[in-house]
């Protein structure tokens, strides 16, 4: 059943572990749905010798990705008009990400659609933001 504009309120939420303990295979396994092979995500040596970061961690698209599920899961397929994040922190393997929408506003837009205006964030196990975003969905 869709979401109901009659049953939101500004401040009302939304929140799901949208992955527990990252593995490194999910991690490679989106490279290759991507094709994003930026050594960065997958090459240990690399990341670590060159590049100077502790381990190789996710592309941001896949925690975008993660967090997108949460939003359709609240308001349904398909009734996404806009979805924009800022990747705020990275992620790594063995991170357990919560995404968290909140209620902003309801209201009539420009086209006559009854929407809901929802503010994003999505955590890692320790509460570090990891991104910062804002959606817009159609509700009956």
């Amino acid at each position: 059943m869709a979401l109901q504009a009659s049953e939101l309120k500004v401040g009302d939420t939304h929140s799901e572990v949208v992955v527990d303990n990252l593995s490194r295979t999910q991690i490679v396994m989106y490279a290759g749905a991507s094709g994003d092979y930026n050594p960065v995500h997958s090459d240990e040596v690399f990341v670590t010798k060159v590049a100077g970061y502790p381990t190789v961690f996710a592309h941001g698209m896949l925690s975008m990705g993660l967090t997108g599920k949460m939003l359709t899961n609240y308001v349904g397929d398909g009734r996404l008009k806009h979805y924009g994040v800022r990747f705020t922190s990275q992620v790594w393997p063995g991170d357990t990400l919560t995404a968290t929408a909140e209620v902003t506003a309801v209201r009539t837009d420009d086209a006559g659609d009854q929407v809901v205006d929802l503010e994003i964030t999505t955590t890692n196990q320790d509460g570090v933001a990891v991104i910062k975003g804002s959606a817009i969905a159609r509700v009956d």
